[in-house]
């Protein structure tokens, strides 16, 4: 890699940019996290505070201005907003890495990669779940036939908050693109096209369960894939007991795995990859459980020691990519796929009807 690291401007500084990306960017070898741009004064305090030697902007536009001074826009700002600052980026000259999802609909999303084709530069989806321990540990178990034939695979992001928190999230308002739907089903829907490819039909269920709550906080989404194989997903705030965030089912042996990833945790405590031992690891006492035959919560199966998660990974491919030509971690037509799949979920969840691809 060049001696001389990538300068990143870094869109936005609330839970995506200050906890996810600009730690990442910051301790990614090759890059440096030169700007961050966000107008609320308490945001600017803390990314000085935490990144000493940034520089903060108040708009996109100040950002742009500088943009021969840049060498990767990084958007993690509210949903709405991807769609126009990416374009913006991509006509300013640079490469653009987008917080997930990309946009509202597919369609944007091929307009947005044919747009960096024309202009000749990278255009990638910050899709961090691909690199959670227990989806690498999974990949690992199919590459190595240890399930067999895969006849099901059960996906929960699930969460226990009663009462609502706000925000554009959980606005009802559709150009927020907020609720579960495209915000937790952005990750299980892509992770499923990752393991088991395309998509022939799709069902879902979108129920808003909590007072005062204006979109989706409790979804389901069940998927064909082309293989055969089905896929049940769970995107929920509403779940007073927690599931299993993956249930595999093969012809050879099943894989449960219960708990989430522990680095998101880990980068809201203030820890960092560079400087944590063990980055990405997590105790015995969690690894999943190989077996056939009875339930692993009585000691079916084989303790499956889980891989270390590795978000550092995505954007030391994205600088990789950059920098010598490697491949783009998360393409746009990727995210394209998933939000063919989100938007089908949507129309499923709304005319109560399985919708074909």
């Amino acid at each position: 890699m060049s001696a001389t690291p990538l300068r990143v401007g870094l869109v936005g500084y609330g839970l995506a940019g200050s906890v996810f990306h600009a730690p990442l960017i910051a301790t990614t070898e090759g890059l440096t996290l030169d700007t961050v741009v966000t107008s609320n004064p308490e945001r600017q305090k803390q990314a000085r505070t935490e990144h000493p030697d940034v520089r903060v902007a108040a708009t996109p536009d100040e950002l742009l201005a500088r943009a021969d001074d840049l060498d990767l826009v990084v958007i993690a700002s509210p949903n709405k907003t991807h769609v126009p600052l990416a374009t913006a980026a991509l006509k300013a000259g640079l490469p653009v890495v987008v917080d997930k999802p990309i946009a509202g609909t597919a369609a944007e999303a091929r307009e947005l990669a044919a747009l960096a084709e024309e202009r000749g530069l990278l255009l990638s989806v910050f899709q961090n779940r691909r690199w959670d321990n227990d989806f690498l540990t999974l990949r690992r178990l199919l590459a190595e036939g240890e399930l067999g034939d895969v006849w099901r695979f059960e996906s929960r992001f699930e969460r226990w908050r009663p009462q609502p928190k706000g925000g554009w999230r959980e606005s009802g308002d559709p150009t927020e693109i907020g609720g579960l739907l495209y915000d937790l089903g952005s990750h299980v829907v892509d992770q499923a096209l990752v393991l088991f490819g395309p998509v022939t039909q799709v069902y879902a269920e979108a129920v808003v369960r909590r007072a005062g709550a204006e979109t989706d906080d409790d979804t389901f989404i069940a998927l064909t894939h082309a293989n055969g194989v089905r896929s049940h997903l769970y995107a929920s705030a509403t779940t007073a007991q927690l599931g299993p965030r993956f249930r595999v089912l093969g012809s050879k042996a099943g894989y449960v795995k219960y708990g989430l990833d522990p680095q998101e945790a880990a980068l809201r405590e203030g820890q960092r990859p560079d400087t944590t031992a063990g980055w990405g690891t997590e105790p015995e006492s969690l690894w999943g459980r190989v077996g056939s035959g009875e339930s692993p919560l009585t000691g079916g199966g084989r303790a499956e020691p889980t891989l270390p998660g590795d978000y550092p990974a995505y954007y030391a491919a994205v600088a990789k990519a950059l920098l010598d030509g490697g491949p783009n971690p998360v393409t746009a037509l990727e995210a394209a796929s998933a939000l063919d799949v989100l938007e089908a979920a949507a129309r499923s969840a709304r005319d109560a009807v399985v919708v074909k691809l």
